[in-house]
């Protein structure tokens, strides 16, 4: 599995990406299951210039992936959660040790090493409150390196969106 840095790229690595561009990112990530003849219709190009351009963005990894978002219930999911966690150590092999270990757990669905008071963030989804008091006990406050760790329940949440930010002022 490939570790995505806050750091996504260089800044200079998509700085040649115009209003066109950034206009198809933002309707695919909207709707990844737009037509390339809507897409094409939406941005004012031919639909062979847009399917050009949309095979470039993934080329250049700029549009990364599709997507389809399945209703948690289909999957036995009954509750989400965001785990902070503080570990007692602060080494490379310590948050390397660690994030391999959430790496192996099912219920994790993402997992953030953070600056600040805490040193992960860990989004899971579970069946039902007994599932996440057996994770939280068993899979994170029984690790030797962790010190401290908060649960926080979500009640909602509204997908993966990311903002347009380049070229809106």
């Amino acid at each position: 599995m490939t570790r995505q840095s806050n750091r996504i790229a260089k800044m200079g690595d998509f700085d040649d990406l115009d209003a066109i561009d950034l206009h198809i990112l933002e309707l695919l990530q909207n709707n990844a299951r737009t037509s390339n003849k809507e897409l094409a219709q939406k941005v004012g190009l031919a639909p062979s210039s847009c399917l050009r351009r949309v095979r470039a963005l993934e080329q250049r990894g700029a549009l990364r992936n599709y997507r389809a978002e399945v209703h948690p219930g289909a999957l036995g999911i009954g509750l989400e959660a965001m785990v902070s966690v503080r570990l007692d150590v602060h080494s490379r092999d310590a948050f390397e040790g660690f994030a391999a270990h959430l790496r192996t757990l099912p219920e994790v669905v993402g997992h953030y090493s953070l600056g600040g008071a805490d040193d992960f963030l860990i989004h899971v989804a579970v069946r039902d409150s007994d599932h996440l008091r057996t994770l939280t006990l068993d899979s994170f406050a029984a690790r030797d390196e962790v010190r401290h760790l908060e649960t926080a329940v979500i009640f909602t949440r509204d997908g993966n969106r990311l903002p347009i930010l380049r070229g809106r002022r």
